[in-house]
């Protein structure tokens, strides 16, 4: 027999080393993730006097990979839409947050005398919180459905985002070795046209290639056509000059706009966690102990500036958003750890070969640290507020309630406001598009023309093929908004208006020319004046062409549908509706969903009789059933297994209602856990010549009324009696099959009377 790949080898020893410490880590509550770095530190080659992996190179492959997919993983929980609609809160809180902290991490770096690059990516990794732990910290304890979580939860969004961003600036700067002005510029206007062209371009395609292959797309064939558009669009990113884990994460977001988003993400989950484990473990196996000893310093200066920076600028952040004291308080204690992008960040320093080694296991030690500390840390955010609030100055206090207040009332904005912002992303928008449509097709499209056909015919197909594109585009540039409510508003209050919006169309009528004339003058030799000419022609041909409108209009409203279709299915099956959150008074008083589980002891119950109310202060305000949704139900509807109930209350109130809830559920198992009868079996026996059964039938022996047993049946010289009548009368010799309690089954077979 031949030997075992040393690849299978390694596989086996990474994922059986990494079950058992994982297992271990379970029972002590703590996070798989630290499991995983453990179990690499033990396969390493710093421990036990050698590696117990025989060929690493294999496995930073396989890890490798783990990236993608994890990144993948974290864009199907990002998307676009779900960025447009977090809002203010988040975007201000992790601009602060980052910005801060990539200083704060930069001039840490420099102090202990690490050098700029080292310096850098130090920042880097100390900027962003950890998505996964802290989901899991508030799942285990119970704080889903408090106020601050949701905030929490908004900034780890945008902070997904950045993080991406910032790991394509710091390969460039790893790449050209040097802080360039222009050149970082350019790399951020490429960035944004990247994510801009294939975010739109992917929306419009991909959500309607999976409704129309809706009816062929089983589990299997889904999970095998989101991997290969995942490390398709992995590959368009790497030939685009971007790493790989940028791709990955640009299709998890596309796909996040579709309707099957969620059983993409289900499916994915196993795929994620296997090469995720690789992934952690193969950071493990980068950890030197030694060198932790050497660096201990570092260490603990390091994971005080993760807390304290983290818990500083997130709570700042907060606030100057316009959220209370007590949010910003809980919301920054929770973000005061740093975990799998920090990991990510220092292994892409460390392929790119622009920082020192001892700069990975010191991230990595930190994030173990600030990790473990995690659970505490949210604990004491409650304690810490009350002490701020029973020592800071009451003019402060009086100060921050006035100014939470006032940021959250509603600001009107002025039309000519609404109509630019509206304008600038239009504009912005479609140039994007224009652009990248005409580079893609002048690198790969025009030079296969022109092979076919040579000279001036093919240059002539190439312009018009590329107008004809780019046509849709460029009239949504030019005519989008010069008939909306904002316009004709405008147009309408002041003459001085007037002149300003024929200025707005007109200059977006030149920019259209601008493209125009750079196409045709990159595919043939045309005089300035005659090029003017024929593109100025070809523009007032898209304005007046009625074809060209309706397609435009077909396209756009293609694309919203795309767009919007998960967000519109969430809404018509999501619990709770956004559009009434937002009319609440109190600002501590939300909406929060529980679903009643198969053991709650509510079940069948009417609310009258639970009377929430009264025992816990919550206000049910709707019932979720299936596709039924029942509004302000009355103190006669029950509860059924699986309903969704929205309640209103403060976090108090609704953490008092979740600990009700959970008590009588954990007790009510309990009491089905002693009352539960034992399985039944089937089994067979011999009826003896001197047993009371013979000559009794099935009826009458009482196997199934007395014993709770049944006969299905009986095998009698040589032949079968399935399913046997109760008149059916026992005889000696008979072997009998039957199904019942283990212990009553014995009972029969040994002869005993029933």
């Amino acid at each position: 027999m031949s030997d075992i790949p040393v690849l299978i080898s390694d596989l086996a020893i990474i994922l059986f080393s990494a079950g058992l410490i994982t297992i271990l880590f379970k029972w002590l509550k703590q996070p798989v993730v630290l499991g995983y770095i453990v179990a690499g530190i033990i396969a390493g080659p710093y421990t036990f006097g050698g590696p117990m992996i025989t060929d690493a190179e294999n496995i930073h492959i396989w890890a490798d990979i783990g990236v993608i997919f994890l990144l993948f993983a974290l864009g199907l929980d990002f998307s676009f839409k779900k960025l447009m609609n977090i809002g203010g809160t988040a975007m201000i809180s992790a601009l602060t947050i980052v910005g801060a902290m990539m200083m704060l991490g930069y001039i840490t770096g420099l102090s202990l005398g690490w050098g700029h690059m080292n310096s850098l990516f130090l920042g880097g990794m100390l900027s962003m919180s950890s998505t996964t732990i802290i989901f899991k910290a508030f799942d285990d304890m119970g704080l889903r459905n408090q106020r601050f979580a949701g905030v929490v939860f908004g900034i780890l969004v945008v902070e997904d985002l950045f993080a991406v961003v910032l790991m394509v600036l710091l390969s460039t700067l790893a790449v050209s070795k040097h802080f360039e002005g222009m050149e970082m510029v350019d790399s951020i206007l490429k960035l944004i046209a990247f994510l801009v062209f294939w975010s739109i371009t992917g929306i419009f395609l991909i959500p309607t290639f999976l409704k129309k292959t809706k009816q062929w797309l089983n589990g299997e064939t889904l999970l095998v056509v989101s991997l290969g558009l995942c490390l398709g669009m992995v590959l368009l990113a790497v030939k685009a000059g971007f790493s790989s884990a940028l791709g990955a994460f640009v299709m998890g977001s596309i796909l996040a706009e579709t309707i099957e988003a969620e059983n993409i993400e289900h499916l994915i989950k196993p795929v994620k966690d296997l090469f995720g484990a690789i992934f952690f473990v193969s950071v493990g196996m980068m950890i030197d102990p030694t060198m932790l000893v050497e660096y201990w310093f570092p260490i603990l200066l390091i994971t005080v500036v993760v807390m304290a920076g983290q818990i500083t600028f997130a709570a700042s952040g907060i606030l100057l958003s316009g959220q209370s004291l007590r949010i910003a308080i809980q919301s920054g204690f929770s973000l005061a750890q740093i975990g799998e992008f920090a990991f990510i960040i220092a292994s892409l320093g460390m392929t790119l070969h622009v920082t020192d080694k001892f700069l990975y296991p010191i991230v990595v030690t930190v994030s173990v640290i600030t990790t473990f500390f995690t659970p505490y840390m949210i604990r004491l955010a409650e304690p810490t507020y009350q002490f701020v609030t029973k020592h800071l100055p009451t003019p402060w206090i009086h100060f921050l309630d006035r100014y939470s207040t006032g940021t959250n009332t509603i600001r009107h904005k002025s039309t000519w406001h609404q109509l630019l912002k509206a304008l600038c992303r239009i504009v912005i928008t479609y140039t994007i598009l224009s652009v990248f449509t005409i580079a893609l097709f002048l690198q790969y499209l025009t030079p296969q023309i022109r092979k076919e056909l040579p000279g001036i015919q093919g240059s002539l197909v190439s312009a018009v093929a590329i107008l004809l594109l780019i046509s849709p585009f460029l009239r949504a540039i030019m005519m989008k908004k010069n008939h909306s409510e904002e316009f004709q508003q405008l147009w309408s209050d002041s003459k001085y208006n007037r002149g300003p919006l024929v200025s707005l169309i007109v200059l977006r009528v030149a920019l259209c020319i601008g493209i125009v004339m750079f196409v045709i003058s990159s595919l043939v030799n045309v005089a300035a004046g005659l090029l003017l000419v024929i593109a100025t022609a070809v523009i007032l041909f898209f304005i007046y062409s009625k074809r060209l409108k309706k397609y435009s209009i077909q396209l756009e409203r293609r694309f919203l549908r795309n767009f919007t279709a998960r967000q519109q299915e969430q809404e018509r099956k999501s619990p709770i509706k956004q559009r009434f959150v937002k009319h609440l008074l109190d600002r501590d008083l939300h909406l929060a969903d529980f679903e009643v589980s198969q053991s709650s002891p509510s079940v069948g119950k009417t609310l009258k009789e639970l009377n929430f109310r009264q025992t816990c202060g919550v206000s049910v305000v709707t019932i979720i059933r299936g596709e039924e949704r029942i509004n302000i139900p009355g103190g006669e509807e029950r509860l059924y297994p699986f309903d969704h109930i929205i309640v209103a209350a403060t976090d108090k109130e609704i953490n008092v209602f979740r600990e009700f809830v959970e008590n009588r559920v954990e007790k009510r198992k309990h009491e089905l856990e002693q009352q539960r009868p034992p399985e039944v079996s089937l089994e067979q026996f011999t009826i003896e010549a001197n047993t009371p059964l013979v000559g009794r039938t099935i009826q009458k022996s009482g196997i199934r009324d007395k014993a709770a047993c049944l006969v299905i049946g009986i095998e009698r010289n040589g032949t079968s009696i399935m399913n046997p009548t109760p008149d059916t009368t026992f005889e000696a010799g008979d072997v009998v099959w039957i199904v019942g309690e283990k212990d009553k089954l014995l009972h029969l077979a040994a002869g005993e009377t029933i």
